[in-house]
């Protein structure tokens, strides 16, 4: 995936991440996170995001976002 699509990625996960991290409950804010990415992103975007995860240490996602894909089965 080249950088620019990774970007967009990145800042989509962050969006949706902002919404979720309101919850009171973190498990469940993570849990709901992860649902949704894995209800609504094609594999292929959650594979990239897990690569860039893994190849560049999660760089430019949120402590929340980065905190739940690491934590969470995302495929």
């Amino acid at each position: 995936m080249s950088g620019n699509n990774i970007d967009t990625l990145i800042k989509m996960a962050n969006q949706i991440g902002d919404f979720f991290v309101a919850m009171r409950d973190r498990n469940q804010s993570i849990d709901e996170f992860i649902g949704h990415l894995k209800r609504s992103w094609d594999p292929r975007m959650r594979k990239a995001l897990m690569a860039h995860v893994e190849e560049h240490d999660g760089e430019g996602l949120s402590e929340f976002a980065l905190e739940a894909v690491r934590s969470r089965k995302l495929l």
